[in-house]
Parts: structure tokens; sequence; C-alpha cells
């Protein structure tokens, strides 16, 4: 029998499954979350897999089927729509500047526009993201 280990320190649903460690399945959970609800504040405490979920998420709206065969999911979803996604990590910047989060916000702005190839329309970071969300739905022909 195959010996699995934990995902300890694991933060992506990619990796987890790469490495076939123990991973209990809560996309049930997920589904339940996009089709009934509209907003969420996910408050957890530290260590308690709130970047497992997004990433979880991410990779589904992205339409990732592969890393979802074998879960709950995988039947449930329909993997040829594809969404663009935003994500935001905040997890290791150094916010002891009062501008610290807007500058890490704006060089994180700043690598999805390179990803999507899309050039920097607007100057301040509300606009640049609500323009970036826009650009981004248009391109992809999606919500």
């Amino acid at each position: 029998m195959e010996r699995r280990t934990l995902p300890v320190g694991i933060q992506t649903l990619g990796n987890i499954r790469a490495r076939n460690c123990y991973y209990v399945d809560k996309t049930p959970h997920v589904l339940r979350l996009v089709e009934e609800g509209t907003h969420y504040f996910l408050s957890r405490p530290r260590r308690f897999g709130k970047s497992l979920l997004v990433d979880t998420l991410k990779e589904l709206f992205e339409g990732n089927a592969d890393l979802f065969r074998g879960l709950a999911i995988h039947g449930q979803w329909d993997w040829t729509a594809r969404h663009p996604v935003v994500r935001f990590r905040f997890g290791s910047g150094e916010y002891g500047q009062p501008d610290g989060v807007r500058e890490d916000a704006d060089l994180q702005l700043a690598a999805m526009e390179r990803r999507a190839r899309l050039e920097p329309v607007r100057a301040g970071t509300s606009l640049r993201f609500r323009e970036l969300v826009e650009r981004l739905c248009e391109q992809a022909g999606q919500q």
C-alpha cells in the first residue's frame, strides 16, 4: 500500500494532488458556496486552510478539471467554461509602512496585467483593479 503524507504547509490544490498527499474532499461545500451565495467573508484562524480554499476556487473557475478527478465536484461542474480569476496574495509582504499594502497590490496588479498581456490604462490601485477585471472579462467573454 502506498504511503501518503500530510500536506503540512502546502497551500495549493495542484501541489497536494501532484504529491499524492492526504486531502479531505471539501468540494461539495465549495460547490454550495458557488451556487448559493454572492459574497463571503472568510474568517478563520491562521493555518486553517484559507489559502487552500481560495486556490481551490481559482483552479475550479479556471477549469483545471484534472485536479478535480475523483473528487465530488468533478461530475457536477461545467469544465468547458473558463472564468478569469484575479487573486491577490498578502501573506508574505512587509507592511510596516503606511503605503505597504497599496504598493504590494500595485505590484501584483502589474504582474497580472503582464500575464494577461494588458497595458495598464489608469493610475490608482482601485481604478486599475476595476479596469483589469473588466478587461479580463472582455478577453474571456465571461463574467
